[in-house]
């Protein structure tokens, strides 16, 4: 689920761009749309959380069920995409 939110925010909302033409309002826009419908979980801080996580992990089949949101998340901050990937 945090993948395909990320993935949604950074290709549909961001159109593939490092930041939306329309800056850092973005997150917290979606934020505030979706945070008091489904609870805190989707947070500005969250929400680029998930964003990121699509950007060093954009390949949703490589992912592994084994590892947890805790696990991807100590992953991520591994600068080599092939460290990474090991």
């Amino acid at each position: 689920m945090y993948w395909q939110i990320g993935k949604r925010i950074f290709e549909e909302e961001q159109g593939g761009r490092e930041r939306a033409i329309y800056g850092d309002r973005l997150i917290s826009y979606i934020s505030e749309e979706l945070a008091p419908k489904f609870g805190s979980s989707f947070s500005p801080r969250n929400l680029n959380y998930f964003r990121h996580f699509y950007r060093c992990f954009p390949i949703v089949n490589a992912m592994r069920s084994q590892l947890s949101w805790t696990h991807y998340r100590s992953l991520w901050s591994i600068d080599s995409e092939e460290k990474r990937g090991f």
